[in-house]
């Protein structure tokens, strides 16, 4: 697909969060971000899930992201998938409780959730019924534009450096800079269909290995590309957040649910999955 001429903006958020108790570079990493964050002066928003952050060393992770004067959103405490039959309404409202519990102290909180794997439900009364408990207790949305499959590239940038110890990582950094930016011009391609213009792009990206390693190089790839980069506060006052699509499964990218709603043809489901990405890593064995 072709660039598009125009002035597209776009946002950068990061979902989960990085476990001490588990990861022994989790401070490394997490300042990583934070620096190249703050280099670029760019302000983010971090969806943390309390059970990778529940930790005094955990949730000073957290509220590093606040002292540096971003956001710190919801991203349940339990990180529960709301599509599966077992995940009720009750037990992921309460799960939206829990964490909120556990973070509404930290500096930057802000009331604003992200569904862990961006489901929403996959019933009428699921969708609805937390969509009446949001509106209740004031959230406000936490969904992307842009979805990618940054966790599975992590994944498999994770084993190519176990391969290639002190290897050059530029050819993994080429091809993972080529993913994010074909996903960005899909959407877009996708907002300009569905809305007739382009959104203000919200990123879902993830707090992992390989973004805090790369994300300099995001940063400048979609600078050079005319892209601005601008705060998840701005973008969200784009109408389109303001959507709620009537699909079932509800979920995924915001302008791919708009897409499916208006019946629009190809929309692969899930819409970005490791499935997708595995053969071209392969084939570059990578």
């Amino acid at each position: 697909m072709p660039g598009f001429a125009g002035a597209q903006s776009i946002a950068l958020t990061f979902d989960d969060g990085f476990d001490p108790r588990e990861e022994p570079q989790a401070g490394v990493w997490n300042q990583a971000l934070l620096d190249a964050l703050a280099k670029a002066q760019i302000k983010s928003i971090f969806f943390a899930a309390g059970k990778r952050v529940d930790s005094p060393a955990g949730l000073q992770l957290v509220r590093n992201w606040g002292l540096a004067g971003h956001s710190v959103g919801n991203h349940t405490y339990s990180h529960l998938d709301f599509d599966e039959k077992h995940t009720t309404l009750q037990v992921f409202i309460s799960d939206i409780e829990r964490n909120q519990m556990l973070l509404k102290n930290t500096p930057g909180w802000v009331a604003r959730l992200r569904f862990p794997y961006l489901k929403e439900g996959d019933s009428v009364a699921k969708r609805d019924g937390v969509r009446v408990w949001l509106d209740a207790h004031h959230y406000q949305s936490g969904a992307v534009s842009i979805d990618t499959s940054d966790w599975y590239y992590d994944q498999r940038y994770r084993e190519w450096c176990a391969k290639h110890p002190g290897a050059d990582p530029d050819p993994f950094r080429a091809v993972y800079l080529a993913h994010l930016w074909e996903r960005a011009l899909y959407y877009d391609g996708l907002s300009r269909q569905v809305l007739g213009r382009s959104a203000a792009h919200v990123i879902l990206l993830h707090t992992k290995r390989l973004n805090a390693e790369f994300l300099p190089d995001i940063v400048a790839m979609f600078r050079a590309k005319g892209w601005t980069l601008i705060a998840p506060a701005q973008a969200y006052q784009d109408a389109l957040y303001g959507m709620r699509p009537e699909v079932l499964p509800s979920g995924e990218s915001i302008l791919w649910s708009l897409a499916k709603q208006t019946g629009l043809g190809g929309l692969r489901y899930p819409a970005e999955d490791d499935v997708y990405e595995k053969p071209k890593l392969d084939r570059l064995r990578l």
